[in-house]
């Protein structure tokens, strides 16, 4: 880190609040895909950077206004042009070119405006679109995200206001009398009166740049709430889409086991008679009965798992779970939609938590130099003016007005190392901003890539379970000819069906783990980045 040397660079009085390292609205830094105004503005907030008023940009009133002016303001405009501390650069994070799951991925090339979209809209079903649309707004913990985003604008908007002038005004009046000189009692002194009117005004000169550090820092921090905003929307999303596909794989299974039932439950009915007729042992009807039996206690089991689902959806959409409920559908899952194309580098540039920490680090640099300008001089300009009297008629006369004006200069010779130890304070939590901003990059691509290997895997694996269920199907229509048959023992039948049912239940659980694996990644990726 490098230390920014004063260069006095004359600035108006009037621009104060448009200095290069406070600047109200900078440019977005390279790498940080979460713009504050796109979600000042989906969220119905003013935006915190707001477009130049028409006029703005117009030359000052103040020129041409005399000589006298224009020496007045010579002196303010050398008080703003130094800002001491580290300049913020972004520390650099190894960069694969290539995800190493990725396969016959192509190179794609999203910009850092390139639309996210309902990126749920993947998977074609209205039902999750519309519960998905209802986060944005219902969702608690969008709520405080976006409650937090309105602090750290309300706190950047704090710091911005010192580099104006403070003005106060007061008025007072007030009936005495001293103590005695010769007695020590009251009674000899003489009453007196005195009423004022004042009006008071100081401005501390940022000669170091500790009010504009202060706003580069805030400035940062406001950012990296917009970060969060979208990081908490973004996962409460995927939050939603994952339980959504549990709680519709869940009814897969339901369906499965309501088939499976009634097929028992007609194996139970031929073992009866066939037990009646005295072709068949009672064994078998027992046997029969307890596999009837199983299948129903998991299809109840399955119902109570089916309504904790509904109810997260329920609070996930911030309603109460008594007033909210799914209609069970009697279709498939849906197919895993295609992998977006992605190259690494554009996680940096579209994941909200990777923008939050990085501008997290900007926030802790710019702390640095509030804390180096502690070791300076501070420079205060004050001004006061009013009117003084005994007595509150003919206040506002000349001969009872009085004024001053005058700089005042301070610095701290021994603080016993406060100040050395509060700079060293602020550039260990830098160092661990940046520890922070690191491991973030890593477990995203982590996380990409463990979803991109999961989902590798478990493309091969349905594959292999659908021939694996056909074939346990096949076993079962057998066995059952053959029991028929009196050629093979009733728990030959019960063999096959729990085998049956244990293959059609886990092509299911695949599915399932194929569509929470993918929303899993696209979360990863930061939503949705096809081409509109």
């Amino acid at each position: 880190m490098t230390k920014n040397f004063c260069t006095f660079i004359p600035r108006p009085l009037f621009s104060l609040s448009r200095l290069r390292v406070g600047e109200a609205c900078p440019e977005p830094v390279e790498g940080v895909g979460v713009r504050v105004n796109e979600i000042s503005a989906a969220f119905g907030r003013p935006s915190p950077c707001p477009l130049p008023q028409a006029g703005e940009g117009k030359k000052s009133p103040l020129k041409g206004a005399g000589t006298f002016k224009a020496s007045c303001l010579l002196f303010p405009l050398l008080l703003t042009a130094c800002a001491v501390g580290p300049d913020y650069h972004r520390p650099d994070v190894a960069t694969p070119a290539a995800f190493k799951e990725a396969g016959n991925w192509k190179r794609a090339q999203p910009g850092d405006t390139a639309p996210r979209g309902d990126w749920w809209e993947v998977y074609g079903d209205p039902e999750l679109s519309g519960l998905t649309r209802e986060v944005a707004e219902a969702n608690l913990n969008v709520q405080v995200a976006a409650a937090q985003y309105r602090q750290a604008i309300a706190s950047l908007g704090a710091a911005r206001a010192n580099y104006w002038p403070v003005v106060g005004a007061n008025f007072s009046a007030t009936r005495s009398q001293p103590r005695s000189a010769t007695s020590g009692a009251n009674g000899g002194a003489r009453i007196s009166n005195s009423v004022s009117l004042s009006l008071d005004a100081s401005w501390e000169a940022d000669l170091w740049g500790r009010i504009s550090r202060n706003v580069e820092a805030g400035q940062a921090a406001a950012d990296a709430s917009v970060g969060d905003l979208g990081n908490a929307l973004l996962s409460a999303q995927a939050t939603l889409v994952q339980t959504y596909f549990q709680l519709r794989a869940t009814d897969a299974h339901l369906r499965l086991l309501d088939k499976t039932i009634a097929a028992y439950q007609r194996s139970l009915d031929i073992t009866r008679n066939r037990y009646e007729a005295g072709v068949a042992a009672r064994t078998d009807v027992i046997q029969a009965e307890t596999q009837l039996q199983s299948a129903q206690a998991q299809a109840i089991d399955l119902v109570a798992q089916r309504a904790q689902y509904e109810h997260a959806i329920a609070i996930l959409i911030g309603k109460p779970p008594a007033d909210f409920s799914i209609t069970a559908l009697q279709t498939d899952l849906p197919n895993v939609p295609a992998i977006p194309d992605a190259l690494p580098s554009e996680l940096l540039e579209r994941r909200p938590d990777i923008a939050a920490a990085e501008r997290r680090m900007a926030a802790a640099n710019a702390q640095i130099g509030v804390a180096e300008s502690a070791f300076y001089p501070s420079l205060t300009l004050g001004a006061s003016g009013g009117y003084q009297n005994s007595a509150l008629a003919n206040l506002l006369t000349m001969p009872n007005r009085f004024w001053s004006f005058g700089p005042a200069l301070a610095l701290t010779l021994l603080d016993g190392g406060a100040r050395k130890a509060q700079k060293e304070g602020a550039v260990a939590a830098y160092d661990a901003t940046v520890a922070t901003y690191r491991l973030t990059v890593l477990g995203a691509f982590q996380e990409v890539e463990d979803n991109l290997a999961l989902l590798r895997q478990l493309d091969q694996e349905a594959t292999v379970q659908q021939a694996a269920t056909a074939s346990a199907e096949l076993a079962l229509e057998l066995t059952q000819n053959q029991y028929l048959a009196g050629t093979v023992s009733y728990l030959n039948v019960v063999t096959a069906q729990t085998t049956a049912l244990s293959a059609e239940s886990n092509l299911i659980n695949i599915a399932n783990r194929r569509l929470v694996a993918h929303a899993t990644l696209l979360k990863a990726l930061g939503g949705d980045w096809r081409a509109e």
